[in-house]
């Protein structure tokens, strides 16, 4: 049986990325905690398919709100960098991604999507997690979906300006509500 993970230390990772200039680098989740970050960790199971795109760009177009937030957004797959970039570099109305605002890191070698228990081991590809870690590195927040069912961008950003309320967020609770007082 999995081992919960939420209210416990994240597993740190270090992937290579395409970053938003299209160059390649390294991404961690060590380097947003020095930077007193927030990271929104989200994993897609592969480069050129149909649900993934449409994700992948809507947490782009959205990016301003979560980098207000003192938030680090880093999408994932198990797939390469160069397919990455080459899929960036494809055009929105091909299926490709164009430009995008937050880097796509490749865990090529699955060691992330299996920490983060996200990987289905007998495809090699990751289910759609997604994480929101504060900046201590404790995992705040994980949701897993089907690969069939696209995440909502609304509902993380509502989620992690709950957590960083530091209240209790009653259901249906919105930004700019009060929290429970108890």
């Amino acid at each position: 049986m999995p081992e919960r993970m939420v209210g416990k230390q994240a597993p740190r990772f270090e992937m290579d990325a395409v970053m938003p200039n299209k160059e390649f680098k390294k991404v961690s989740l060590e380097e947003n905690m020095k930077n007193d970050k927030w990271t929104v960790l989200f994993f897609y199971p592969m480069d050129f398919t149909f649900v993934c795109p449409t994700e992948i760009t809507a947490m782009s177009d959205r990016f301003e709100e979560f980098d207000d937030l003192d938030a680090v957004v880093i999408g994932a797959s198990t797939d390469t960098i160069h397919t990455h970039l080459a899929w960036i570099k494809t055009d929105r109305k091909e299926n490709g991604l164009g430009d995008l605002n937050y880097p796509l890191a490749a865990d090529t070698n699955h060691v992330v999507a299996r920490d983060y228990g996200v990987l289905i081991e007998e495809e090699g590809i990751a289910l759609r997690g997604l994480f929101i870690i504060n900046p201590e590195g404790e995992m705040m927040y994980s949701v897993v979906n089907h690969n069939n069912i696209g995440r909502d961008v609304d509902e993380t950003l509502r989620v992690l300006q709950a957590l960083q309320t530091g209240g209790l967020c009653p259901a249906n609770w919105k930004p700019g509500q009060a929290t429970l007082n108890v």
